[in-house]
C-alpha cells in the first residue's frame, strides 16, 4: 500500500508563495503560443522579386498546385475532364466581369480573379453575344444610315454573323496560344520569368472584351466621331486590363523585348477594335439598291440628281 501512497497528487501551493519563499531558485514561465509579445521587430521588407511573387500571385501557387492535386482527374475524352472548366458560379462571371470594366492600377487582373477558378464559361458566352451583337448592330445601323432612300432594299446581312464569329473567336483563342507559347519560351530562357497557364490567358482575354458588347449596341448611333469616342473609351478600358495583366510577367525579361510585347498585345487589341468598326459600321454597302432598278436607271438617276 506504500506504492500507492506514493502516486498520490501533492498540493504545492500558488506559484507566487513558491518563488518568494525560495528566490534563488531559477523558473521556467511556459507561456501559451497565441499570445504574442507587445514589443516585436519590424520585418524586413522584402526584394523586388518578392514583390513579384504577390503581384503575379506566385505564393498562392503553392497551394493552388495542393487543391489541384487533390481534385479527381479525369482523361481528357470524358465529359468530367470539360466539365470541370464551366464549374463557375454567377456570382464570380459578375464579379470577374466587374473587374475588367474597373480596372486597378498595380491589381493583377489574374491573381484577383481567375487562378483560384480559371474557367471557360464566361469567356465562351461573352465572344458569343460579343458575335451577334456586332451583328446585328451593323445590320441596324446600315438600315438607319440609308433609311428613307427610295433605291433602298433592306436585305439582312447574314454573313456578317459568320464572318464576326470567325474573328471574335481566332482572337480569343489563337492569340492567347501564341501569347503562352512566347511566355514558355522566354520562361526557358530567362528564370525570373512567370508563365500564366493557357486558360488563365484565355479568360483574361475573354472577360476583357465584355466591354465591346455594349460598344457594339451603341455604334448604332449614325455618327462617326461618336463610334471613334465609344471605341476609344473601349480600348482604353481593355487594352488596360491587358497590359496591366502581362506586364508584370514580362517586364523581368531584356527591357525591348519587353516593352515589345506589351505593345503587341495592345496592337493586336486596337487592331480588332478598329477592324470590327470599319468593316460591320462604317464599311460603304453596295447592297442597299433595290434590285428591280436596272443600272441604265441607277445611272440617270444620278444624272438627274
Amino acid at each position: 500500500m506504500a506504492a500507492v501512497d506514493d502516486l498520490q497528487f501533492e498540493d504545492f501551493g500558488d506559484a507566487a508563495s513558491a518563488l518568494a519563499a525560495s528566490p534563488d531558485e531559477t523558473t521556467i514561465s511556459i507561456e501559451d503560443p497565441s499570445e504574442t509579445p507587445k514589443h516585436q521587430p519590424g520585418a524586413p521588407r522584402g526584394s523586388r522579386r518578392e514583390e513579384d511573387d504577390e503581384l503575379l500571385g506566385n505564393d498562392d501557387s503553392d497551394k493552388t498546385e495542393l487543391l489541384a492535386g487533390q481534385k479527381k482527374s479525369s482523361p481528357f475524352w470524358t465529359f468530367e475532364y470539360y466539365q470541370t472548366f464551366f464549374d463557375v458560379d454567377t456570382h464570380q462571371v459578375f464579379d470577374r466581369i466587374k473587374g475588367s470594366l474597373l480596372p486597378i492600377p498595380g491589381k493583377n487582373f489574374v491573381r484577383l480573379y481567375i487562378r483560384s477558378n480559371p474557367d471557360l464559361y464566361g469567356p465562351f458566352w461573352i465572344c458569343a453575344t460579343l458575335v451577334f451583337a456586332i451583328a446585328i448592330s451593323g445590320n441596324l445601323s446600315n438600315f438607319f444610315i440609308h433609311l428613307g432612300e427610295k433605291t433602298y432594299h433592306y436585305v439582312p446581312e447574314f454573313r456578317k454573323v459568320s464572318i464576326a464569329a470567325t474573328v471574335i473567336y481566332a482572337y480569343a483563342w489563337l492569340v492567347p496560344l501564341a501569347l503562352w507559347g512566347f511566355l514558355v519560351w522566354r520562361n526557358s530562357k530567362v528564370m525570373n520569368i512567370v508563365s500564366y497557364s493557357f486558360l488563365e490567358i484565355v479568360c483574361v482575354y475573354g472577360y476583357s472584351l465584355f466591354i465591346y458588347i455594349p460598344t457594339a449596341i451603341l455604334w448604332i448611333i449614325p455618327q462617326k466621331a461618336v463610334r471613334w469616342i465609344l471605341v476609344m473609351i473601349a480600348l482604353g478600358i481593355s487594352g488596360s486590363v491587358l497590359a496591366m495583366t502581362f506586364w508584370p510577367a514580362v517586364r523581368e525579361d531584356h527591357r525591348r523585348i519587353a516593352v515589345a510585347t506589351v505593345v503587341t498585345i495592345v496592337l493586336l487589341h486596337t487592331l480588332l477594335s478598329v477592324g470590327c468598326l470599319a468593316y460591320f459600321f462604317d464599311a460603304p454597302e453596295m447592297d442597299h439598291l433595290s434590285p428591280t432598278a436596272s443600272p441604265n436607271q441607277t445611272a440617270a438617276t444620278a444624272k438627274s440628281s
